[in-house]
């Protein structure tokens, strides 16, 4: 039976960057309510983008607050013991060991979960996927020099492994199905110049490509055989197709879901004791006026506030222009707003070049995505563009010799 409490309860279950950061904003906001935090995983919240970005560093683990940070702030860290069961009618949560909570707000910050591929094969020791330290651990203890790594998935995840696993020596081939890397979130500009760039420093990159088995020696993976007949010898496969939103809980208690978890721009559900952010989230995108699924630091910390104020019965912060980011070997890449089709791309710099950028203007002029490569000022003019729906003179922009202010109409 769940053990009643006088003070507002708030519980948070997903102990990533979403739900860490939520605990950490309550309290610098003054909530003095009691907090619980819950995670599957038995490490308190840290921060995922250096697992594919410097596994192969010694230093690839970054806790999101110091471990005394929880017991120092009130916070009830519970670690290890996932919640399975929500019951909106009683507002409480079940975990796996029985324990129930009662909630006053309930938070799901539940994240997602890497999709998985169904062929044979895919069974095999060797086969990996990336989302967890544990994860980033095996990949790390499999790849050097020498090693044969094949990745399933043209996507940031795998480029990043892919640039990481290359400046550490081993034989890298990405397999993307799609004619280009990056089919679904990058320009073709972009995608070009970026496949050039791994080609360059000894990738393989092969698209367009069908994958039919993961072959295997002794239960190990031993190589990845295309549909066309292609053999890809390897001693590791990392998967990395994408990931699907963990919104089984809010099914089964009846929220409204789509393509994971429905909220407004509060962060609210359909049940207005319940909250829900970061990446299991589905919501309306101011820019674009349709509902889309983010998958972001950026926008699990916008989430985050916003939660943090309705819960305070503070004021809504204002929406920010999405924003993304990804390092390739010596590649600082930032990306703001949500690639639309029927916008014109007006390149700034070189491409061959150490440093550009790409503005996709719409029919107005004014632009609604920008990506950047090494190119943190554009990125910064970009971004401010597309937040206060700027028009520019893509003449004038794209000269690097014209400051990026007299673009401006």
């Amino acid at each position: 039976m769940a053990t009643p409490h006088s003070s507002p309860t708030v519980v948070i279950v997903g102990a990533g960057h979403a739900g860490g950061t939520l605990a950490g904003i309550l309290r610098q906001q003054k909530f003095d309510g009691r907090i619980v935090l819950c995670g599957d995983e038995t490490h308190p919240p840290y921060h995922r983008p250096p697992l594919s970005k410097k596994y192969t560093d010694d230093e690839y683990v970054h806790w999101l607050k110091p471990e005394s940070f929880y017991a120092d702030n009130g916070i009830d860290i519970r670690l290890g013991d996932p919640v399975v069961h929500l019951d909106t009618d009683a507002r409480t949560v079940t975990t796996t060991s029985g324990t129930v909570l009662e909630y006053t707000t309930l938070v799901l910050a539940t994240g997602a979960a890497p999709r998985t591929l169904t062929l044979p094969g895919s069974d095999l020791a060797g086969v990996v996927s990336l989302r967890t330290l544990a994860d980033a651990a095996q990949l790390r203890e499999a790849v050097h020099t020498g090693a044969a790594l094949a990745v399933i998935g043209g996507g940031y995840v795998g480029l990043e492994v892919a640039a990481s696993a290359r400046s550490r020596g081993c034989h890298v081939t990405v397999i993307e199905r799609e004619e280009r890397v990056l089919a679904r979130v990058a320009s073709p500009e972009l995608s070009r110049a970026l496949t050039e760039f791994h080609r360059d420093r000894g990738t393989r990159i092969v698209t367009g490509a069908e994958v039919g088995q993961i072959t295997g020696t002794g239960g190990r993976v031993a190589g990845v055989s295309l549909t066309d007949g292609t053999e890809i010898p390897c001693d590791l496969v990392l998967v990395g197709v994408g990931a699907i939103p963990n919104d089984a809980l809010a099914r089964q208690a009846g929220l409204d879901c789509l393509a994971g978890i429905v909220v407004d721009g509060s962060s609210r559900t359909s049940d207005p004791h319940v909250l829900a952010i970061g990446d299991v989230t589905y919501r309306l995108h101011d820019t674009l006026g349709k509902m889309v699924r983010l998958e972001s630091i950026p926008s699990a910390v916008e989430q985050a506030k916003q939660a943090a104020a309705v819960i305070a019965g503070a004021p809504q912060p204002p929406h920010e222009t999405p924003w993304f980011w990804s390092d390739q070997f010596d590649l600082k890449m930032k990306m703001a707003g949500i690639l639309t089709p029927g916008t014109r791309a007006v390149l700034r710099g070189n491409p061959s070049g150490s440093s550009f950028a790409l503005f996709h203007i719409d029919d107005d002029g004014v632009p609604v995505t920008v990506e950047t490569v090494n190119a943190a000022a554009e990125f910064m003019a970009g971004k401010r563009f597309i937040g206060d729906r700027t028009r520019v003179d893509p003449a004038a922009l794209a000269d690097p010799a014209t400051a990026l202010r007299e673009a401006v109409l």
